[in-house]
């Protein structure tokens, strides 16, 4: 998850000096934050990826300054038609066809602000841009080059000077011999030209999504700036870029459109045009569970930096640009929410006199959950949503017929897991400072392909992992014998077999009654290798509901 670094200086002087150290630290998670870290200068936040609005502290001060009552409704960005074109070559069609952008003029920069618009640019890249590939932002001091700006293909061979060098480079041997060239070198390596943004002079503003040029440099001594995006979808480059430009506007800037020419058509950016989302009073109070009238939500509305406007006998959420979160009438639920303040909603028992009992399942994977505990192993939980680099490539699997979210925010949460195993690897990678051995489980869902009636079936599995230097396939299996058939009774047996995440000849499934529940082994030594471990790993995954029925029997 993104981070955000506050430093209590910066941020209580955008908020006007009116709010307090104390007070804005217990007033965080009410915006969904979570406290990372804090220090007598410092906080550490870390936001929602579908909240790319708060990459910088100018993002969270516009909406801390709703929630303290400082500044309601929806910001007013005033942004002129500047004079700047950037002219678009069919040469980039099938590369890496589109491109926005803007002009920053009057900034004043320190060395915070340059490091807050850095994140910004990174975490974009990262969510909004699924690494680079989706989109690529790039940011220049206007002042050394000369509009109207040129983005085209050219051929490998070209070469410029690249950001943080003091030599010429060619395109290949910048994604041959740069750390940057290295990792995002793959998204455009096999296609016979590269795209490439110049000016008028032909001086190289950029190389996307790779690296900028070394002559467009920013730093504190640069007062108007060129923005560009280039991008596969133009949609996400307009989103990226409105977030952009508010925070640009919140830094002081005056913010000025370009034009891109794409031969067909001519459009203007940034648009900042704001998205009309109905208030459905019903639905609010139905899914909060309270009587709020009109006034009230409203004015949570305006809290949240909404506004609210009124269109025939409807009133109408006013959503800005930089809120690409805002997609569905329960966004708008949520923002009541936030705007009503958490405290003020009071827990109450819900009407009827029924009485409620814990579900049996829940109860039946609680004997489980205890059984492990009991074992010494730790507990995990896990997001549902993985990366396609994260469930396939890094565990060894081809890539199948994943379930993908639709328009996902964040390269990192794109498809459904059909598997817990790489969850419990990224655990124990994200823990390798951590005292060995590490034993650690998890029980959650999976999501696997079904028929057409029901395209989608959820399941329950159960996986255990043991990481340190000893770890081998014989104490797996003994932890699952203890698991099956010590505690609950059940017959298994294992059969040797193949899995790609597991070592050739230490692998084997798992069988109930003749029935392959799950497979348990060594995890390979490449596998291990891709998430950064160090020592062996033993680990087990079986399906709980192909168990369930032979486990209920026996109970």
């Amino acid at each position: 998850m993104p981070v955000v670094t506050l430093y209590f200086d910066r941020i209580l002087k955008m908020l006007e000096g009116k709010v307090g150290r104390e007070e804005l630290i217990n007033k965080l998670p009410h915006l969904a934050l979570d406290l990372e870290e804090i220090q007598e200068d410092h906080i550490k936040v870390e936001y929602n990826p579908n909240r790319p609005d708060f990459s910088t502290d100018y993002g969270l001060a516009r909406a801390l300054k709703g929630i303290f009552d400082l500044e309601l409704g929806a910001p007013k960005y005033d942004i002129q038609d500047g004079n700047v074109k950037v002219m678009v070559e069919d040469s980039v069609k099938s590369i890496r066809p589109y491109i926005v952008g803007l002009i920053a003029k009057d900034l004043r920069l320190d060395e915070e602000s340059i490091r807050q618009l850095i994140s910004m640019q990174e975490d974009l890249h990262h969510g909004l841009g699924r690494d680079r590939r989706v989109i690529s932002i790039g940011l220049h001091n206007l002042d050394v080059i000369k509009p109207p700006f040129i983005y085209k293909a050219v051929e490998p061979s070209f070469s410029f000077i690249p950001l943080n060098e003091n030599r010429c480079m060619s395109l290949r041997d910048i994604l041959i011999n740069t750390e940057v060239g290295l990792k995002y070198g793959k998204i455009i390596k096999d296609f016979e030209k590269y795209p490439l943004l110049v000016d008028s002079n032909n001086n190289v503003l950029s190389f996307p999504p790779i690296i900028n040029g070394e002559l467009t440099r920013v730093d504190i001594n640069t007062k108007n700036l060129f923005l560009d995006i280039t991008a596969l979808e133009l949609k996400a480059a307009l989103r990226a870029l409105s977030i952009i430009a508010s925070v640009l506007i919140d830094m002081g800037a005056k913010v000025e459109r370009i034009e891109v020419d794409y031969r067909d058509k001519k459009i203007l950016t940034p648009d900042m045009k704001s998205l009309l989302m109905k208030i459905d009073f019903r639905l609010i109070n139905k899914l909060l569970g309270l009587k709020l009238d009109k006034d009230e939500i409203f004015r949570c509305l305006r809290r949240c930096r909404l506004n609210v406007v009124k269109k025939g006998n409807a009133f109408y959420a006013e959503v800005p640009p930089y809120r690409v979160d805002i997609i569905h009438p329960v966004d708008i639920v949520e923002e009541v929410v936030i705007g009503l303040d958490l405290e003020r909603i009071k827990p109450t028992l819900p009407e009827g006199a029924n009485v409620g009992k814990r579900d049996e399942r829940s109860s039946l994977l609680d004997d489980f959950r205890m059984a492990l505990i009991s074992q010494n192993f730790v507990e995990v939980m896990n997001f549902s949503l993985l990366s396609k680099k994260l469930l396939y490539e890094m565990v060894n699997r081809e890539f199948s017929d994943g379930i993908k979210v639709e328009d996902p925010k964040s390269s990192e949460h794109e498809y459904l897991r059909d598997t817990l195993i790489p969850c419990l690897l990224q655990v124990l990678s994200n823990n390798t400072h951590a005292e060995y051995p590490q034993r650690i489980f998890e029980i959650g869902k999976v999501f696997l392909r079904n028929s057409n009636e029901e395209p989608v079936r959820e399941e329950y599995r159960i996986v255990v992992a043991i990481a340190y230097s000893e770890a081998n396939y014989s104490e797996a299996k003994s932890s699952l014998s203890s698991l099956l058939y010590n505690t609950f009774g059940l017959d298994f047996e294992t059969k040797p077999s193949f899995h790609p995440t597991f070592s050739y000849g230490r692998c084997a499934s798992i069988r109930v009654d003749n029935e392959d529940i799950g497979v348990i082994g060594e995890i390979d030594p490449l596998v291990l290798e891709n998430f950064g471990l160090k020592v062996p790993v033993s680990l087990y995954e079986f399906s709980y509901d192909k168990l369930e029925k032979k486990f209920k029997a026996r109970r």
